[in-house]
C-alpha cells in the first residue's frame, strides 16, 4: 500500500484532516512529517472542485486562499509556493519569505535542513517525489519535495535535488505520490528519446501503444525509481508510485484527463 488513513493529525490540536488526504506509507524517522492533499474538502467550484491549491489555473482567488488557509492549519509554517516551470532548480524554503510581495521563486524542487520549513510542490499528473534521510534510527536532518513533470524528470530534477542534499543516497527514503500511471502516459518518439538520452535503461519503462503505432506508453514512476537507484538509493527504500491520477477522478486532479483542473499539494517538513 502507498497510503493509509492518518490515525492522528500531523500537528497537535488539529483533527479536521480530510480522511482521504494521503500520508506517505514509508518508515520515515519520527521527526519527518509529510502529507499529500486530494480533492477532498475545500471551497473551489467546478471544474476546480474542491480543494484546489493552485493560484494559476483560473480558479476563484478567494477559494484558493481559503483552501490554502485550511492547509496551513496542518503545517508548522506558511509554505513557499513555487512557480513551477518544469525545470531543475532547487530552493531552500527557509531562505524565502512566503509572505513577501516579491514573486514566488521559479523552481521545481525544495530542499531544507531547517526545522519547521515546509517543502511544498503542486501536481496534477506530474510526479511528486519526497526524500528524507533515514540513518539508522537517528532523527532525519534533511527533507526534499520534487515536482517531476516528464521534462524535469528527463532533464535531471531528481539529480539536481540530490546534489543539494548532504546525506548520501544510500541513506535516503523516497516516496512517489499520485501521478499519471503507465497505462495513461501516452507520448511520442521525442519523449522516449529524451528519456533514453544518457539513460538507456529508460527504454524498459516504455511499451508500444496498442492502438497507435507511432505512440508509446511510458511508466514515469519506474523511470523515477531508475534515476534514484542510479544515484545509489536502495531499491528497498523506494515507496509509492502506484496511484494513478488519471484513473481516479474522485480523489485526484488530472490535467491529462480534464485540461482545466486544480492542483494537489505534497508537503514534507522536519519537526524538532
Amino acid at each position: 500500500m502507498s497510503e493509509r488513513e492518518p490515525s492522528d493529525p500531523p500537528c497537535a490540536g488539529h483533527t479536521d484532516w480530510p480522511a482521504d488526504w494521503l500520508r506517505p506509507d514509508w518508515p520515515a524517522p519520527a521527526n519527518v512529517r509529510a502529507l499529500c492533499t486530494t480533492r477532498a474538502g475545500g471551497h473551489s467550484r467546478a471544474p476546480w472542485h474542491r480543494f484546489n491549491l493552485a493560484a494559476h489555473v483560473g480558479d476563484d482567488p478567494v477559494a484558493v486562499a481559503a483552501n490554502r488557509t485550511r492547509l496551513r492549519v496542518h503545517l508548522p509554517a506558511e509554505p513557499v509556493w513555487l512557480t513551477q516551470v518544469h525545470g531543475v532548480r532547487v530552493i531552500d524554503p527557509a531562505a524565502h519569505n512566503p509572505t513577501a510581495p516579491a514573486p514566488a521563486p521559479a523552481a521545481d524542487a525544495a530542499h531544507t535542513r531547517a526545522i519547521g520549513a515546509p517543502c511544498t510542490v503542486l501536481t496534477a499528473d506530474c510526479l511528486p517525489v519526497l526524500l528524507c534521510d533515514r540513518r539508522g534510527g537517528a532523527p532525519a536532518s534533511e527533507v526534499a519535495a520534487i515536482h517531476a513533470g516528464w521534462r524535469g524528470l528527463a532533464d535531471g530534477v531528481i539529480e539536481a535535488t540530490a546534489a543539494a542534499m548532504q546525506t548520501p543516497p544510500r541513506d535516503w527514503l523516497a516516496w512517489i505520490g499520485p501521478c499519471i500511471g503507465p497505462t495513461a502516459f501516452e507520448c511520442g518518439e521525442d519523449v522516449l528519446a529524451a528519456f533514453c538520452r544518457g539513460h538507456p535503461e529508460a527504454q524498459t519503462a516504455f511499451r508500444p501503444h496498442p492502438e497507435t503505432p507511432s505512440k508509446w506508453l511510458g511508466d514515469l514512476p519506474t523511470i523515477a525509481r531508475q534515476r534514484l537507484v542510479a544515484l545509489g538509493v536502495p531499491t528497498a527504500a523506494l515507496y509509492g508510485g502506484d496511484l494513478c491520477t488519471v484513473h481516479d477522478a474522485a480523489r485526484f486532479y488530472s490535467f491529462r484527463r480534464d485540461g482545466v483542473t486544480g492542483r494537489m499539494a505534497t508537503v514534507i517538513w522536519l519537526t524538532p
